[in-house]
């Protein structure tokens, strides 16, 4: 267990970096089933509640990428770039992974 321990307690960037990318894509899932739900429902007032629910889940999703942006965990209109932190936290993963 110690050594686990040791392992992560030196990985904090990467602990951010992975617990923010796991927030966006919860909230992207959210952003579309939201979506989905709006367009079945038919009562008034389910609409307006997933409605709003969606502006929230919309909010969330843009300052979530603004913080990985600022971190430069997410590079959106850079391929190039976010393919090379993508790669980078690929293999950190692999050597947690072997240790």
């Amino acid at each position: 267990m110690t050594n686990m321990l040791q392992k992560i307690a030196g990985m904090a960037g990467m602990t951010d970096q992975v617990i923010a990318t796991d927030f966006l894509i919860t909230t992207k899932t959210a952003v579309r089933n939201l979506t989905f739900a709006l367009t079945e429902s038919v009562t008034p007032d389910v609409r307006e509640v997933l409605q709003r629910q969606l502006s929230y889940a919309i909010e969330a999703h843009e300052r979530i990428s603004q913080y990985m942006m600022e971190k430069g965990y997410y590079h959106p209109s850079d391929i190039e770039e976010q393919l090379a932190v993508d790669l980078k936290a690929s293999k950190t993963a692999l050597k947690l992974a072997k240790e």
